[in-house]
C-alpha cells in the first residue's frame, strides 16, 4: 500500500549538507557583529540520561499492529529510527484491568487463592503493546520498556470497578468484606512482568499506579501518598524475589506539584524507599522545572501532552508547537535534572481523539508528523542512554543551551534559539578531552526536520556556529578528527570509541594484561548513586581478523544486578553476566570497537569486574 506522509517541511537526511538553502548559516559565522560566547564544561556533571519515549496505551499499539505492513514500518520508523525519525529509546505500557485486556479477568475465591492468569496472546498481544515492543526491539534495538497500572482489577478495589477511583482493599483506610488484596495485587503486577520477560521483552520497571489523586471515567485508582508507600512495602520485595531483572518505579503523578507529596512519603518509608528506584511524574498540573526536593535517585517525566485540535506546526505560538515542546524538554533536563522525558502517545488517529495527544497522526495510510516529534528528534537521536549531562552556559539568555557526553565519547550540544534573529556563538569545550574533531549541526525549524548540515571543524577545543532564529540545533561533536553520522545510529557509535578510550581509561578498573589475547575490554562506571549505577563497556578487536558475532562474559565481584541494557542483550545468572551483540553491531573489524552500556542496582558493593572473555577467549583489560 502506498503511504502518504503529509507536512510541508523537509524530512531530515542521515548525513550530508542542508536540504534547503535558507539554513546554510548554521555552519558559518557572521562577521558583522561580535559573536556570543558559550562554554561547554565537561568537568561539571549532572544526571545520567536514560532516554526519551512515549506510550501506545489504550489501543494505540493495536491500531498500528492492525495496519498494513508498509504503514507499520513507517510509523515505527518515524518514532524510533535514529536516522530518519525521532530516535526514541523508551516505551511506556499500560497494565490494563479491563475485561478483554487484562491477564486476570476473573476474581479468585479469595485473596490467597491461586489466580488463573491469561496469556498475553489471548488478550490481543496485550492490546498490541507486546507486538509493538517486539518490533522496536528487533528493528531499532529499543529494549527499555516499562509499565504502569492505571487501576487494580475491580475485585481488588473498594469500589469494585476499574474506573471511578477506589483503593486497593487492605491498605490503611481501605477495608473490604472480601479481604486484603494487597499481596494479590503485587503478585498480579509481577506476573505481568514475568509474561513480558518470557516473551523476550524483560521490563525495566513496573509501577503500581497512575495519577492516583484522580477519580476518572476511565481506568483510575485513588491512593494517598501514605497508601502508596504502604503498597510499595509489599510490591518491592515481591518483584525483587521474582528472579526478574525488573525493578519498581512510582508514581506517575499528575504533575510536579503532586510529585513532591508522593516522593516525600516514599522517602519517609525506609522499605518503600529502598525498593523504589525511579520516581515518575507527569507534567499536566505543574511542569517539571525544578528538582524534587530530597529525592536523590533518578526522576522521569513519563506523560504529558495537550488536547486541542491536531496541530503539527513547529512554531505557531501555541502550547502544542514543536518549539514549545523543545522548551519543555530543555527545562525538564536542566531545571528538574530529569533522566527521561516522554510524551503521552507516540501515535494517534482521528477516531482516537484526533488531537495533540500524539507525536504523529495516522489517518488510514496517511501519516502526519508534528513539530513535537522533531523536537524530540534533536534530543533523543543524539543523547544516548547512559549519556551524562555536563555544564553548558551562555551569555545570551535567549539561547537555551544544554550539553551531554555520550558513552562513545562524543558530545551533543543542544541549542534552542528563542530570539527572532540569528545568533553567532563561539563555543569553548573545556574539561571534555576534546581539542580537535568535528561538530555537525542538525537543524529543526519551520522548514527542516532534524536535517544534518555541513560539518564545522573543532580546533583548540573550540568552534563557531550560527543558529537561525526560532530554531533548534544539535551539534554532534566527534573528538579526534574522526567522524560519525550526523544522525548516529547505535551501531555507528563504535567509530568514535577509539578516540574516547584514552579519556575514559582513567575510570576503568581493569589493570591486568592477558598474554596472547586478541581482544581488550574497558569497563567504566559512568555514574553511581545509592543502590544504582550505570556502566559503559568498550570491546576492542586487537586481532587481525574480524569478529562476526560476539558474546562478552564477566562476573561482578559485587552484588550488582543488570536492569536495562543498550546496544547488547544481557543475561545474568547470579553474578555472572553474558552480553550478546545486537543484529546491527555483530561485526567488529580488526582494530575496531563495539560499545554497549547498562543500568543496574547494587546493595553492598558496586566493585567493577576485572576479567572478561569474548566468545570464550580471555581479553586483556
Amino acid at each position: 500500500m502506498l503511504i502518504s506522509r503529509t507536512g510541508a517541511r523537509a524530512v531530515g537526511a542521515a548525513t550530508g549538507v542542508a536540504l534547503v538553502c535558507s539554513v546554510v548559516v548554521v555552519g558559518a559565522a557572521h562577521n558583522a557583529y561580535a559573536a556570543d560566547t558559550a562554554t561547554i564544561n565537561g568537568s561539571t556533571t549532572y544526571q545520567t540520561m536514560t532516554g526519551f519515549g512515549a506510550s501506545e496505551a489504550f489501543g494505540e499499539a493495536s491500531t498500528v499492529m492492525n495496519a498494513s505492513s508498509s504503514v507499520q514500518q513507517q510509523v515505527l520508523a518515524d518514532l524510533y529510527s535514529p536516522t530518519t525519525g525521532a530516535g526514541l529509546t523508551m516505551l511506556r505500557n499500560e497494565i490494563s484491568a479491563d475485561s478483554g485486556s487484562t491477564i486476570e479477568p476473573t476474581a479468585p475465591s479469595s485473596p490467597t487463592t491461586t489466580p488463573s492468569y491469561l496469556a498475553l496472546s489471548s488478550i490481543n498481544q496485550d492490546a498490541g503493546q507486546l507486538w509493538f515492543a517486539q518490533q522496536i526491539k528487533a528493528d531499532y534495538g529499543v529494549s527499555n520498556v516499562f509499565a504502569d497500572a492505571w487501576s487494580a482489577p475491580a475485585f481488588m478495589k473498594t469500589n469494585n470497578a476499574t474506573s471511578g477511583g477506589g483503593a486497593v482493599c487492605g491498605l490503611t483506610g481501605a477495608t473490604c468484606s472480601s479481604g486484603n488484596w494487597v499481596q494479590a495485587y503485587a503478585n498480579y503486577l509481577t506476573q505481568y512482568a514475568k509474561d513480558y520477560s518470557a516473551a523476550g521483552i524483560p521490563l525495566s520497571y513496573v509501577g503500581p499506579e497512575n495519577e492516583a489523586n484522580l477519580s476518572t471515567s476511565y481506568d483510575s485508582m485513588q491512593l494517598s501518598p501514605t497508601q502508596t508507600a504502604q503498597f510499595l512495602d509489599t510490591l518491592g520485595p515481591t518483584v525483587a524475589g521474582s528472579g526478574l531483572s525488573t525493578q519498581v518505579e512510582c508514581c506517575a503523578t499528575e504533575g510536579w506539584d503532586y510529585a513532591s507529596q508522593y516522593a516525600s512519603a516514599i522517602e519517609a518509608d525506609s522499605t518503600a524507599n529502598s525498593y523504589t528506584k525511579v520516581f515518575t511524574s507527569h507534567g499536566y498540573t505543574a511542569a517539571p522545572t525544578s528538582a524534587l526536593s530530597g529525592w536523590s535517585k533518578p526522576a522521569w517525566e513519563t506523560e504529558w501532552s495537550t488536547f486541542e485540535t491536531w496541530d503539527p506546526a513547529w512554531d505557531d505560538g501555541t502550547d502544542a508547537s514543536g518549539f514549545t515542546w523543545a522548551q519543555h524538554i530543555y527545562q525538564a533536563l536542566t531545571g528538574a535534572n530529569l533522566s527521561a522525558f516522554l510524551y503521552w502517545w507516540g501515535s494517534t488517529t482521528p477516531s482516537e481523539n484526533g488531537d495533540n495527544e500524539g507525536l504523529l497522526l495516522l489517518n488510514g495510510s496517511t501519516i502526519t508528523t508534528s513539530g513535537r516529534l522533531w523536537a524530540f528528534a534533536n534530543y533523543s537521536r543524539y543523547i544516548k542512554p547512559g549519556a551524562v549531562r555536563i555544564g553548558a552556559s551562555s551569555g545570551n539568555s535567549a539561547l537555551n543551551l544544554s550539553a551531554y557526553k555520550n558513552p562513545d565519547g562524543s558530545i551533543s550540544v543542544v541549542a534552542l534559539n528563542t530570539a527572532s534573529s540569528a545568533d553567532t556563538v563561539n563555543y569553548a569545550l573545556t574539561g571534555t578531552s576534546v581539542s580537535s574533531g568535528t561538530a555537525t549541526p542538525v537543524l529543526t525549524d519551520a522548514s527542516s526536520n532534524a536535517v544534518a548540515q555541513s560539518t564545522i571543524p573543532v580546533s583548540a577545543g573550540a568552534f563557531t556556529a550560527t543558529i537561525p532564529a526560532r530554531s533548534l540545533v544539535t551539534y554532534v561533536i566527534t573528538p579526534g578528527g574522526s567522524s560519525t553520522s550526523a544522525s548516529p545510529t547505535t551501531s555507528a557509535s563504535a567509530s568514535a570509541s577509539a578516540s574516547a578510550s584514552a579519556s575514559a581509561s582513567a575510570s576503568s578498573t581493569g589493570t591486568g594484561t592477558t598474554s596472547g589475547a586478541s581482544c581488550s575490554v574497558q569497563y567504566t562506571t559512568s555514574s553511581q548513586w545509592a543502590g544504582g549505577f550505570t556502566a559503559n563497556v568498550t570491546i576492542t578487536n586487537t586481532g587481525s581478523t574480524a569478529v562476526n558475532g560476539w558474546k562478552l562474559g564477566f562476573t561482578f565481584p559485587g552484588d550488582q544486578k543488570v536492569t536495562n541494557t543498550w546496544n547488547a542483550v544481557a543475561t545474568q545468572s547470579g553474578e555472572a553476566v553474558t552480553d550478546t551483540n545486537e543484529s546491527y553491531n555483530a561485526t567488529i573489524s580488526p582494530g575496531g570497537t563495539a560499545n554497549f552500556g547498562f543500568q543496574g542496582t547494587w546493595t553492598n558493593s558496586d566493585s567493577s569486574p576485572t576479567a572478561f572473555t569474548l566468545n570464550g577467549a580471555a581479553c586483556s583489560t
